[in-house]
């Protein structure tokens, strides 16, 4: 079995290709032929063709979403045991304090680093980009949806 490639800043993001390149266009397009055959010749059928193309499309997007949200939450659960382990007592009680996009990049920080950056990140108000910038030893999450 080949070995993972060691993910970084510049490769994390994560394409679905049967989810990104064969379903969502599938369901774009039919949205698309939908109204314009709706549009063309606009009858009962046409029109229901339509609107079940959208709702496809309305659906699609949100099984995806509904995925990443229920990963979040894991996510911020995770990091939040985590900073508690990891991070002295008196920052523990501002674990709180971080939002969620900040926790969700918190990931990908090394456990040495994790507690000065989580501090630095509530100092500095830091942004997701800028905490994932800030990562020295990128912590890899291969198991993101």
């Amino acid at each position: 079995m080949a070995e993972k490639e060691p993910q970084t800043l510049a490769n994390h993001a994560k394409l679905d290709p049967l989810f990104h390149f064969v379903v969502l266009p599938v369901f774009v397009f039919s949205a698309i032929g939908g109204t314009v055959h709706f549009l063309w010749r606009p009858s009962f059928h046409t029109g229901s063709f339509f609107v079940i193309s959208v709702a496809a499309v309305i659906a699609v997007f949100k099984i995806r979403l509904y995925a990443l949200k229920v990963q979040d939450r894991v996510i911020r659960l995770e990091e939040r045991l985590r900073l508690s382990m990891l991070c002295p007592e008196p920052f523990r009680s501002r674990i709180p304090e971080l939002t969620e996009g900040q926790l969700i990049s918190l990931r990908f920080a090394s456990d040495a680093e994790v507690p000065a950056l989580a501090q630095r990140a509530l100092a500095e108000k830091l942004s997701r980009a800028d905490i994932k910038k800030a990562i020295q030893t990128w912590r890899p999450d291969y198991w993101r949806v």
